[in-house]
């Protein structure tokens, strides 16, 4: 149910995949918008999908749905799926998404902490254990939710190839010869 929520969602705010084939301002991109792990939802594609989507939603630039847009290309990952995930780091999240990273990258650098704001990001203060922490945090997500995807996705193959199993086929018959009369009582 959730699959076709989602599915009808996507098919919603996607456009339809002729038009973009055929915008202008994509025609260099060639033949690679033919591939169908960028459009379709299946397993390979989905987990790529979040392990680049993951990884470019802690990259402190902007321009993330570019960069995702551009790994879902060179890694065959689903297209919507990897440019959606990079708002996980939207403008309400991202103070204190980035300051858990800061605090990440000075735990693993071992420095003492100073005062976090953009400007002493910006000044290169405190740049190096701020891009460590995002760049280590930016990986574990990125590991967490292709592996998560993928063990999610066999396990709902699991949960619907058990439940096939257990629903009993409508083209079995009782008796397994029809042409056997058991039925028939002579009086």
């Amino acid at each position: 149910m959730a699959k076709d929520v989602i599915k009808k969602l996507l098919h919603k705010l996607v456009p339809d995949l002729n038009i973009i084939k055929e915008h202008k301002n994509l025609q260099f991109l060639g033949n690679r918008l033919h591939n169908p792990n960028l459009w379709h939802l299946n397993r390979s594609s989905v987990s790529i999908a979040f392990a680049v989507g993951l990884f470019v939603a802690w990259i402190p630039t902007p321009g993330q749905m570019a960069i995702a847009a551009i790994g879902a290309f060179y890694f065959k990952g689903n297209l919507p799926i990897s440019v959606v995930l990079v708002w996980l780091t939207n403008p309400l999240t991202m103070p204190p998404l980035f300051y858990f990273a800061y605090l990440i990258g000075l735990s693993v650098l071992n420095l003492p902490e100073a005062t976090f704001s953009l400007s002493s990001v910006l000044s290169g203060d405190i740049l190096v254990p701020f891009l460590t922490g995002c760049l280590i945090v930016g990986s574990t997500c990125s590991m967490l939710g292709y592996f998560g995807i993928n063990l999610f996705w066999r396990y709902r193959t699991s949960i619907k190839w058990g439940s096939r199993k257990q629903k009993p086929s409508l083209n079995k018959t009782v008796n397994k010869n029809p042409f056997k009369a058991t039925d028939f009582t002579f009086r």
